[in-house]
């Protein structure tokens, strides 16, 4: 197969928007990823995104974060701030598994800490599983480990979650209880679309599964290279430590250190026809184009010439999103871009009325605690992939937080 890489900004936007270019960076992660929505193409994949989407409000965003969030922010934060500390991963993981799963559909009837440290262990496999093509470990092994989490996953979370759903479905239909009363989640929202579907339920069970751990996954790292980057930043400089009170302010440093550290440092896609692409030439069908979107992010006729620095005042051009291309664009631009992200405010709004992300709701409790790295604790990177993602993140906090 041929294979063309694609650096820049514009010709990778162009390439995002072709809907003839066929995703394929997730092949070797089949079993988790094989025709989930992000891998799917053409009218199937339009059929599903146009179901799904129907959860992904932007008044459902909004009142999520107003109102749902700040409680499990709250309960998840408590043993952390008892413990002056811990490490962010873990946190940044009990944060993002109690979301996506609220989002996804899956049910935690115990919500102990046990039942949630496994539904992370089976979250954090799963994504194993679906980038494996940037595992450093033997492909044979993650493939077994998953297969077997998979199943756990179903017999324990997913078949009683689906089991309740089906139960309220059919209570909503003979009029015991109202539209309004059912879960407003991607697994309920695919029961009640599969006369149009069509999903076996092995399809089901693999798209919640990937919304799981893409969720949880993204977002958790998206928190920590966002810390990580406004303690550089901020350093020694009280100036720049009293402008990170302002929570909008905090919104644009999320954004700037995801257009630095994009969720998938790359998109893969192949031509399913002969084709003009911008930045590879002329291609037949069956090439692969890769497009390298953590150095698209940083391309320097966008971004300017010190587009490698962090920069929350960064001055972005009026066509291109202050996270670059961090959250795709086109038929597979992520549906949680606002929920994670929120929507950019401009500096001096009212942070109580602005939708500013969860991911900038976390950052300002971390950083109301006075979060800060241990010297003799440093962070260590992950080894297991070729993402520049962290293993662990220890945090101490010199703050009491309120």
């Amino acid at each position: 197969m041929n294979i063309h890489r694609i650096t820049s900004f514009s010709d990778c936007e162009t390439a995002l928007r072709n809907r003839d270019l066929k995703q394929a960076l997730y092949d070797a992660g089949k079993v988790v990823m094989d025709g989930v929505l992000l891998t799917l193409h053409g009218e199937e994949h339009g059929r599903r995104r146009a179901v799904e989407v129907r959860v992904f409000r932007r008044n459902f965003f909004h009142y999520y974060e107003k109102e749902i969030f700040p409680k499990t922010l709250a309960q998840t934060m408590a043993p952390y701030r008892a413990a002056r500390g811990g490490d962010l991963i873990r946190l940044g993981y009990r944060l993002t598994v109690n979301l996506t799963s609220d989002f996804a559909g899956i049910d935690r009837p115990l919500r102990t800490a046990e039942e949630t440290e496994r539904l992370i262990a089976i979250t954090k496999k799963l994504s194993e599983g679906a980038t494996m093509v940037h595992s450093t470990r033997d492909h044979a092994d993650i493939n077994r480990e998953v297969t077997a989490v998979m199943a756990d996953f179903e017999r324990d979370f997913f078949q009683p979650s689906l089991a309740r759903r089906r139960a309220l479905i059919a209570a909503c239909a003979a009029g015991s209880i109202s539209d309004a009363e059912l879960p407003r989640d991607v697994l309920t929202t695919l029961l009640m679309g599969n006369d149009t579907l069509e999903l076996e339920e092995y399809q089901i069970l693999r798209e919640i599964a990937f919304y799981m751990q893409a969720g949880a996954h993204s977002t958790a790292n998206a928190i920590v290279h966002t810390l990580h980057e406004i303690l550089h930043w901020a350093g020694d400089d009280a100036a720049r430590w009293t402008r990170l009170d302002d929570a909008i302010f905090v919104q644009h440093c999320v954004h700037e250190s995801l257009r630095l550290h994009p969720a998938s440092p790359e998109a893969w896609r192949n031509t399913t026809c002969p084709m003009h692409v911008a930045g590879a030439g002329e291609l037949e069908s069956g090439e692969r184009v890769e497009l390298d979107l953590f150095r698209a992010n940083r391309d320097l006729a966008v971004f300017g010439a010190d587009a490698d620095r962090f920069d929350p005042d960064r001055t972005i051009p009026g066509n291109v999103l202050r996270s670059g291309l961090a959250f795709g664009i086109g038929l597979h631009t992520c549906l949680g871009r606002e929920l994670d992200g929120g929507i950019v405010a401009k500096p001096g709004s009212d942070p109580g009325e602005a939708q500013l992300g969860i991911v900038a709701l976390v950052v300002c409790e971390l950083l109301r605690c006075g979060a800060r790295t241990i010297e003799s604790d440093p962070p260590v990177p992950d080894a297991g992939t070729k993402r520049p993602n962290w293993a662990s993140f220890p945090v101490r906090f010199t703050k009491d937080g309120h």
